[in-house]
């Protein structure tokens, strides 16, 4: 099994492509984040990569993983110890993510009144801001709307990156106000 592994433009993240789909393609959320061992407990992955010390996040994509180091650690030695969890996982066929665990259950915030631009706002980032930051190794998820205000939580090499605040406001919160007349600003959460 090659692994390869890109740089993000999170400095703290890196991007680990298995040449494989990570995530179930039923997999309801299309992605999973994790902040600590105690939440990736529903992933047998992440949470042999928590064993890893230094490793303070760990990002599940359709076909790659992102890990988030400690500031004090050095990718020069944490990348081996990382490559060959990831690889002693895939080969030993251990699922990704428990069965049952869906992903779901994030709370999104909108009046129901404002259905149909709801549907308008999750359609531009799933289909123009979801890919692109996927290729970074990250995502971008709709969490609400109100009063012209749209949430976005950020995860990934998304979450942290210093570039992550020029993103929202220069390229999404443009794009949306573009296409979606009733937004007037977005927000991370």
């Amino acid at each position: 099994m090659f692994i390869q592994t890109e740089t993000t433009p999170n400095p703290a993240t890196l991007k680990f492509l298995p040449g494989r789909d990570v995530l179930p393609a039923d997999f309801t959320a299309g992605s999973a984040a994790f902040t600590d061992a105690e939440a990736a407990k529903v992933s047998p992955l992440a949470v042999r990569l928590f064993a890893v010390d230094g490793v303070e996040g760990v990002f599940l994509g359709s076909d790659f993983v992102t890990v988030t180091k400690a500031p004090a650690q050095d990718w020069t030695a944490l990348k081996p110890a990382l490559l060959g969890a990831i690889m002693e996982h895939f080969m030993a066929g251990l699922p990704v993510i428990n069965a049952g665990a869906d992903g779901a259950g994030a709370d999104e915030r909108f009046d129901p009144a404002d259905g149909q631009i709801v549907l308008q706002i999750k359609e531009l980032i799933d289909t123009r801001v979801r890919p692109a930051v996927a290729q970074d190794g990250g995502d971008i998820v709709f969490r609400g709307f109100e009063r012209g205000v749209v949430y976005l939580h950020m995860q990934g090499s998304c979450a942290g990156c210093p570039s992550s605040t020029a993103t929202l406001r220069y390229g999404i919160e443009n794009m949306l106000k573009h296409y979606v007349p009733e937004v007037s600003e977005v927000r991370a959460v």
